[in-house]
């Protein structure tokens, strides 16, 4: 399945959809989008995505994509966090994750991931590991948009739960071998 249906349903009731051209929904993750760095050689581009069927009174929306299979003791690793994202918006381009944020829609913030900086941190597992998963979660908000500067990862998902109306989910996987 493409993604998960919103808890509400659109204004024409249409579900709540997250899609990309680049990752199959539970396919592999193409190298072009796979970090550079602690090992990796991709080339760390952020993958398009595209969305339909927001909730009727979605006031701006938000991006966190989490690996929750990283050897972190259960906390996993945030490789993408997009907040006040325009209600009206329905894509993001490829490398929308550049991390000087030039390349997101007007108005939308990146908030720092556990590489330790903004924008786009593409997958890269320990080799050997089995394929990890990455969730990327569109929330649909119910607030003009959040004021989140310096705030952890962390706390920004808790702020975009504390006022989600709905959400949409698109899972690509990817594995090194040792």
């Amino acid at each position: 399945m493409a993604a998960r249906t919103a808890r509400k349903k659109s204004a024409a009731g249409a579900p709540f959809k997250l899609t990309s051209p680049d990752i199959r929904p539970n396919g592999p993750i193409a190298m072009e989008q796979v970090f550079n760095g602690f090992g990796c050689s991709g080339e760390n581009i952020s993958p398009a995505l595209g969305w339909s069927g927001a909730p009727a009174d979605t006031k701006s929306l938000a991006l966190l994509v989490h690996d929750p299979d990283a050897p972190t003791g259960g906390a996993g690793w945030w490789h993408w966090l997009v907040i006040n994202i325009p209600a009206g918006t329905t894509q993001l381009r490829k490398d929308a994750g550049k991390a000087d944020g030039s390349k997101l829609p007007f108005g939308c913030v990146h908030i720092d991931t556990d590489f330790g900086g903004p924008g786009w941190g593409g997958p890269c597992p320990p080799a050997g590991d089995k394929p990890h998963r990455y969730n990327f979660t569109l929330y649909a908000l119910k607030v003009d948009g959040l004021d989140a500067s310096g705030a952890s990862a962390s706390l920004a998902g808790y702020m975009i739960n504390a006022n989600a109306i709905g959400q949409a989910k698109l899972t690509g996987k990817f594995g090194r071998k040792k």
